[in-house]
């Protein structure tokens, strides 16, 4: 995208200084980010982020929830002894006062201030940052524990095993790419855990297992370490919804603790890594003993098997349906995947 157009773009923000320079910042795989630089020496760096419209349909209800949670979390910060502008992410208000801009050709677009010298992480590369990941979100969601807003529902059925059995039945049903009988043993695996996985999600249904602010995407690189080791801010709050942090739990655990890759095509890479399991779940217990409940408590290390369990079957139910949903790199890459995922959830049944 030219310069003309991206500076454009950040001026209806409500930046201090006036836009100078914007520049592609990573490669993320939903949202366009940019870092923006005023010619105010003082002021912060931003993001500026073109947020995606197929993947999120109502971008408005998205901000309104990342706008409310980091207002909460602001308000609480100080409890903690933290720092409003480090610790918590700050949004930019359009000159409108709104949270997103939507530009002429219709893609939404917002901004929040950039937090410098930080480390990221794609992989927990010690027990100490495993203990550090869990504690911080953990403090998240201790701090937002006592929210008791309705958040908007910005992906329908995320995490929904009930709606997941429903679309594998079908798939299986359909058989859409004749692949059903030459994944037959990967079927009766994904059969024989249906009672279990139900079982709990009906927990969740029935208010037995409490409904909370749940960050929704909790892999190692949206925590933002500091240099003494610890989580500086939780980032990407842009699946931020009410549901179990019990989720929240077992999506860190199934990237953190994966000795191999999620696709990997060996599978003797592939297993749990007990310790960093092990230091995880004591960082996030640091923080989350006050507040969890005795059921919640019950199912820690379950979320791990369910998290790595929807894996499984929504990669083995997209390469029955002919690759139709996840990119693929080869033809039977939703097979490694499967395979590989299949391979790290026996390890955890193993071992917790």
């Amino acid at each position: 995208m030219e310069q003309k157009k991206l500076l454009n773009i950040a001026s209806e923000f409500q930046l201090t200084g006036v836009a100078q320079c914007v520049k592609p910042l990573g490669d993320g795989f939903i949202n366009d980010t940019f870092i923006v630089e005023t010619d105010e020496k003082s002021a912060p760096k931003y993001i500026l982020q073109r947020k995606n419209k197929n993947v999120f349909t109502d971008i408005p209800a998205m901000m309104d929830n990342i706008h409310r949670v980091t207002e909460h979390l602001k308000g609480k910060i100080s409890e903690f002894g933290g720092n409003q502008l480090r610790n918590v992410l700050t949004v930019i208000p359009t000159h409108d006062d709104r949270f997103y801009y939507l530009d002429e050709e219709g893609d939404y677009w917002a901004a929040c201030v950039y937090i410098g010298n930080t480390i990221t992480y794609e992989k927990a590369e010690s027990n100490e940052i495993a203990y550090n990941a869990g504690k911080g979100i953990g403090r998240f969601h201790l701090m937002m524990s006592d929210f008791n807003q309705p958040l908007h529902d910005v992906l329908p059925g995320f995490h929904n095993m009930r709606m997941r059995f429903e679309q594998w039945d079908e798939a299986v049903r359909n058989d859409a790419a004749g692949r059903v009988k030459s994944v037959a043993d990967h079927i009766s695996f994904i059969e024989s855990h249906r009672k279990e996985m139900l079982d709990f999600m009906e927990l969740i249904e029935n208010g037995t297992i409490p409904k909370r602010v749940v960050h929704n995407d909790t892999k190692i690189s949206n925590f933002l370490f500091g240099k003494n080791g610890s989580v500086e801010c939780v980032i990407d709050l842009d699946t931020v919804m009410n549901g179990t942090v019990l989720n929240d739990v077992g999506d860190a655990l199934r990237s953190i603790t994966n000795t191999g890759l999620e696709d990997d095509p060996n599978l003797e890479n592939v297993s749990m890594n007990k310790a960093l399991y092990d230091a995880y779940i004591s960082g996030y217990m640091s923080e989350a003993e006050q507040f969890l409940t005795d059921i919640e408590k019950q199912y820690l290390s379950f979320s791990a098997k369910f998290i790595t369990f929807e894996q499984v079957l929504r990669f083995l139910m997209d390469y029955i349906n002919g690759d139709s949903y996840y990119k693929i790199k080869y033809p039977e890459h939703n097979l490694v995947r499967t395979r590989a995922q299949r391979r790290l959830l026996e390890s955890m049944y193993r071992q917790i």
